[in-house]
């Protein structure tokens, strides 16, 4: 098949590698495993004018992407509903798209096991016009970042230390959002400091929150229910060892479309799509597409 792999320096463990070098890495490798295979640099600035010609180009049967969740992100709404498949070099901080379809973290091996990986369909998920592969939010994970956003780092350990740190700064002021839900025929009206639509349940017992089951046709709607310090203190302990369902303080739903109305008097609020801060419209519908994003994933024994 063709490969045209899209590397963006500035995006997340790449800006710290000699990414030249990974480049000849991954042409000496998908070429070994029958491909053939470009590979394309940027740093960032042209990177979705690159990604759409990419994209648009009839001989590109792969797209690669390498960079963090906002380029992963970007390469996925390209190639849904097309016969273009997508394939994940995790270069993020966190990589949570990349586990969910069970590829290495290590660059080495993640490339190793993409060339002799397989095509398998997975779902994609739609807030309005955008879509995303793993979450939207609103409250405080976007409060988070933009705290995060503030601080300085030069690593992907740096970066999580500032998250940490933002973590922190955040429960000791949450925010707080008055929203209306409508799923189906149930509706909920709720004043909540976090909400979050994944696509895709999360996996229970992972110390991190990703989709255990990127095929599974279901959005997850959690809704925390936690409003004091302490209830709010025990939600993220409980998050941080992989108790979803057994979490009393979030609330859990799923459908395939779902609509979110933001009802605060203050509108002037913001969510985070796949880890990138958006303008957060006042109504958001939100809808599954089963099975319209192809990937490339490693082979199963």
């Amino acid at each position: 098949m063709h490969v045209v792999a899209v590397l963006n320096r500035n995006g997340g463990t790449l800006r710290s590698l000699d990414v030249e070098a990974l480049a000849r890495d991954i042409e000496r490798v998908f070429r070994a495993a029958g491909h053939t295979v470009e590979v394309k640099l940027t740093g960032g600035d042209d990177l979705v004018s690159l990604m759409r010609e990419v994209a648009a180009d009839r001989k590109t049967e792969i797209l690669l992407a390498g960079g963090g969740d906002g380029t992963i992100s970007l390469a996925a709404s390209l190639v849904a509903h097309t016969d273009k498949a997508l394939a994940v070099l995790p270069a993020g901080t966190m990589n949570l798209f990349a586990r969910s379809l069970e590829i290495p973290l290590e660059l080495q091996d993640a490339i190793a096991s993409l060339a002799t990986g397989r095509i398998r369909q997975v779902d994609i998920a739609r807030a309005n016009e955008r879509y995303f592969v793993h979450q939207f939010s609103i409250g405080m994970h976007p409060k988070l970042i933009r705290i995060r956003e503030r601080m300085t780092f030069r690593s992907r350990i740096g970066k999580m230390m500032a998250s940490v740190r933002a973590a922190f700064a955040t429960l000791i002021r949450p925010p707080s959002l008055k929203v209306r839900l409508h799923m189906g025929e149930a509706q909920m009206l709720t004043t909540t400091s976090s909400l979050a639509v994944t696509n895709n349940l999360f996996a229970e017992g992972q110390r991190l929150p990703f989709a255990g089951k990127p095929d599974g046709g279901e959005l997850g709607i959690y809704v925390t229910r936690a409003k004091r310090r302490r209830d709010l203190i025990l939600m993220v302990l409980n998050m941080g060892i992989g108790r979803w369902k057994k979490n009393a303080q979030v609330e859990i739903h799923r459908a395939t479309r779902v609509t979110l109305d933001l009802t605060s008097p203050n509108k002037r609020f913001k969510c985070a799509m796949d880890g990138e801060l958006c303008d957060l419209d006042q109504k958001t519908t939100f809808e599954l597409h089963p099975g319209a994003l192809a990937v490339l994933a490693p082979a199963k024994p």
